[in-house]
This record gives structure tokens, C-alpha cells and sequence, in this order.
């Protein structure tokens, strides 16, 4: 397990799926992560790579071969390697290895860092691809929030999220696992959205970015902590609590992929949301999360 620690917070991250497990703010008391009850949902904040989402029967082709993968990927069950670490700031490195290659043929460099200044932690996704043809793939982040973040203020009733820019954003439905953006919705957003575990009858609250600069705020209406996490080039955010489950977190999700639509081929390349790296190229992706 990795720590980080500033004058207000102390991080912890382990090294399977370089996923952060812990912020504490001791003077306030309060653990801002979701501690992984398996009752609910069994991690943390897993990173999502090389899809995000399901794909159709967990299996895509590419080149003419068929693939098989599960939901979100494989890299949040692998150990990271330690490329740097100090109080504020820590590298962890996944490269391909012969396992990973059944399930997706590329050879790749994901690097994941993580920054502590006061109350604010940065996290940047850098994938390359060291494959001699161009790489299809999605990421993403996946953290979960304890709500209530106080367990003696307030319930989940308590929360609201309120989403920057303040206006209307194109919501694509899920059919089981799937997206269906050819049905794709409004939501309103131009006031804070009062939590109730009925959001989320439908998964998660996929909101289209269109890639602009986006604040995703959960906060309380009786004390004055939350979250913002901050975006600046996504195209979809998602936000979920898994239902019927009364669960006391939400996930706030920036990705640069989306589950496959309910009508998809299967061609991995064609995929909606996929990015794609030339050989030798280097993709990079960012999201800051504000602890109040």
C-alpha cells in the first residue's frame, strides 16, 4: 500500500489496479472512500482499461479474431509497478504481459499518477502504445464517495449533486448493460439534483460532455463537506449507486469510453467512444478531485 500525505489529507493507494482505496481527513473525521463492502460493491475507485463498460456477450473482433473481456477490463486485477513515489506524488506502470495479450493483443504502456496538494489530488491516465499498428481502447475512472461522508450527519437523502456548466446535458440510457444513444434524453441540471436511491433504477446517469470542461459537486445540505471532481476533456461522465441496493456511496465516473450500444457489430475499431493511439503514440487523460 502507497501513501500520500499533505497537510490535510492522507491517501492511500495500493498496487492492484493502482486503485486508491483511502482519503482521510483526520482533523474532520471523515473518510471520503467508499471502504469496499462486498455487501454493496466489492472496491474502491478501480481504473477501467482497456474498455469501460460491457461489451456485447464480453466479446469483441478485431482484425478478424475474436476476443473475449470482461466488464470494465482487466487492469484494475493486475499489480501496478512503483515508478516514483513521495509524500505528495506517486507512478505505478502496467505493461502488457502474455495473459493480457489473450484478451487484448497489444503491447502497451499504462502509466497512472496521483498528486496531493492540500485538499485537491490530481489523477492522469498515460497510455502508450508500443504496438507496431494503431490501438483501439477506452479508460476510465470509477471512484466511489461515502454518502453520508459523516455517518452522524445526515443520510443519503442529504446529498445533492450539482454538475458545472449548469444546464441542460443529452443523458444515454442503459438497456440492461448496454447504451442506447439513438434514445438518448435530457437532464435538467440546471439545479442541484436531489439524491435518491431511485436515480439510479436505470444503472447509471450517463451524461454526454461533448469534451468540455465539466465540475461534477456531491454535497450535503446539512454540513458543509463533499467532493467536486473536476474533467476537463471526457466525453461521458457516469454516476451511479448500484439499485435496488440501498447503498451509501456514489461513484462519480470520468471516461473516455462508453459500455457498447445495444445495436454494436462487435468490431472492436468501430466501437462508440473507442480512442485510438498511432504506433509509438501517447494518449494522456485528466480528473481532479476537490476534498471539502
Amino acid at each position: 500500500m502507497i501513501s500520500l500525505h499533505s497537510n490535510d489529507l492522507t491517501v492511500k493507494i495500493n498496487e492492484k489496479g493502482a486503485e486508491l482505496t483511502s482519503v482521510n481527513d483526520a482533523a474532520e473525521k471523515i473518510e471520503y472512500i467508499w471502504q469496499a463492502d462486498p455487501m454493496y460493491w466489492g472496491r474502491h475507485a478501480p481504473i477501467l482499461f482497456p474498455i469501460v463498460g460491457r461489451l456485447q456477450d464480453n466479446q469483441y473482433t478485431l482484425d478478424g479474431e475474436t476476443y473475449h473481456m470482461d466488464q470494465h477490463g482487466f487492469a484494475r486485477d493486475y499489480t501496478f509497478k512503483v515508478l516514483e513515489h513521495d509524500d505528495g506524488h506517486a507512478v505505478f506502470q502496467l505493461l502488457t504481459d502474455d495473459e493480457m495479450k489473450t484478451r487484448y493483443p497489444f503491447e502497451f504502456d499504462l502509466q497512472v499518477t496521483f498528486t496531493l496538494t492540500g485538499h485537491t489530488m490530481d489523477v492522469s491516465y498515460h497510455v502508450l502504445n508500443l504496438d507496431d499498428r494503431a490501438m483501439p481502447f477506452s479508460i476510465g475512472g470509477h471512484p466511489g464517495f461515502n454518502v453520508p461522508l459523516n455517518p452522524y450527519e445526515g443520510g443519503f437523502e442529504d446529498y445533492a449533486i450539482t454538475v458545472a456548466p449548469r444546464r441542460s446535458y443529452a443523458q444515454i440510457p442503459l438497456v440492461g448493460p448496454y447504451n442506447d444513444a439513438d434514445h438518448e434524453k435530457t437532464l435538467n441540471l440546471t439545479t442541484p439534483l436531489k439524491l435518491d436511491h431511485d436515480l439510479f433504477n436505470q444503472d447509471a446517469l450517463i451524461l454526454d460532455l461533448d469534451h468540455v470542461e465539466t465540475t461534477v459537486m456531491l454535497s450535503s445540505t446539512v454540513n458543509d463537506h463533499g467532493v467536486a471532481l473536476t474533467v476537463e476533456n471526457a466525453p461521458y461522465v457516469g454516476i451511479w449507486s448500484p439499485y435496488p441496493k440501498r447503498a451509501p456511496f456514489v461513484a462519480i465516473e470520468p471516461w473516455w469510453g462508453i459500455a457498447d450500444s445495444v445495436n454494436a457489430t462487435g468490431d472492436f475499431r468501430q466501437k462508440m467512444g473507442i480512442q485510438t493511439i498511432q504506433p509509438n503514440a501517447e494518449f494522456t487523460a485528466d480528473y481532479q478531485i476537490r476534498f471539502f
